[in-house]
C-alpha cells in the first residue's frame, strides 16, 4: 500500500518528530538530511523542500521538541495554589532528577549553538522563556508576601543555570551524584532564592506537587531544555 498522503502540517510534524529522533540518537554534529528521509522511507528532496537546509531542519526540531515542555510548565506555573507551590513543582519538574526533557537531546543542542546561529537563536528564545515563566510567579509569590527576593529575574537565571549544570554532570556522568542527593540540593537552591530554609519550603510546597506531571522523556527537555 502507498503511502497516506498527508497535509503541509502534517508532513512537517512527521519530519520533527524524526529529526529529534534522529539528533537524539546521532547527535546534530552526525545528522544528516539522509538520516531523516530515511527514517521516515521519503526521499532527500522532501526533506530539502520544507526545510531547505540542515540547519533550518535542527533549528525547527528543537523549536519542536520544546513546545510540549514550555505548555507544561505554564500549565504547572498557571494553577490555583501558592506561588510557593507552583514554583516548587515546576523546578522539581525541570530539575534532571525530575521528569523534564531529555537532557541529553538539550546538552547537544547547547553544543551545535556554539557554530550555528539559526539554533543559537532558537535556543535562547527558549531560554528566555523558561526564565521569564519563573521570573513572573517569583514576582507573584513576593507580592503576596510568601517569600522574599529582591531580584526575580536573577533568581530565576540562577535557578535555571545551577540546574542546567546539573542535569550536565548526571547526563554525562551517570552516578557521579545520588538523585537523592540532587533533589535535595534543587530544593536547597530554591529555598535560598526565596529566602526560606528548606523544611520550611518543602512543608509548605506540600506532597505530590511533582505527581504527574510529565519532564517526561517525551523527546528526550528544555527536553529547556
Amino acid at each position: 500500500m502507498g503511502r497516506v498522503r498527508l497535509s503541509v502540517a502534517q508532513r512537517r510534524e512527521e519530519l520533527l518528530r524524526a529529526a529529534v529522533e534522529q539528533i537524539s540518537a546521532r547527535g546534530v554534529a552526525a545528522l544528516r538530511i539522509a538520516d531523516v528521509a530515511a527514517a521516515l522511507g521519503v526521499s532527500n528532496a522532501l526533506v530539502l523542500y520544507h526545510f531547505s537546509t540542515k540547519e533550518k531542519l535542527v533549528a525547527a526540531a528543537f523549536k519542536h521538541a520544546a513546545q510540549d515542555d514550555l505548555a507544561r510548565l505554564r500549565k504547572l506555573l498557571g494553577r490555583r495554589t501558592s506561588a510557593l507551590r507552583r514554583l516548587r513543582a515546576a523546578v522539581r519538574w525541570y530539575a534532571p532528577t525530575g521528569q523534564a526533557k531529555g537532557w541529553r537531546l538539550w546538552i547537544e543542542g547547547w553544543a551545535a549553538a556554539l557554530r550555528e546561529p539559526a539554533l543559537r537563536e532558537v535556543t535562547r528564545d527558549l531560554d528566555r522563556q523558561w526564565k521569564a515563566a519563573l521570573s513572573g510567579v517569583i514576582a507573584e509569590g513576593v507580592a503576596a508576601g510568601e517569600f522574599r527576593c529582591a531580584d526575580p529575574d536573577g533568581a530565576a537565571l540562577r535557578l535555571t543555570a545551577f540546574l542546567d549544570g546539573l542535569a550536565v554532570q548526571l547526563t554525562s556522568y551517570a552516578g557521579t551524584v545520588p538523585r537523592a542527593r540532587a533533589r535535595e540540593w534543587t530544593d536547597d537552591a530554591l529555598a535560598r532564592e526565596l529566602g526560606l530554609d528548606r523544611e520550611t519550603l518543602t512543608a509548605s510546597g506540600g506532597r505530590g506537587l511533582s505527581g504527574g506531571s510529565g519532564h517526561g522523556e517525551t523527546t528526550a527537555p528544555r527536553q529547556r531544555r
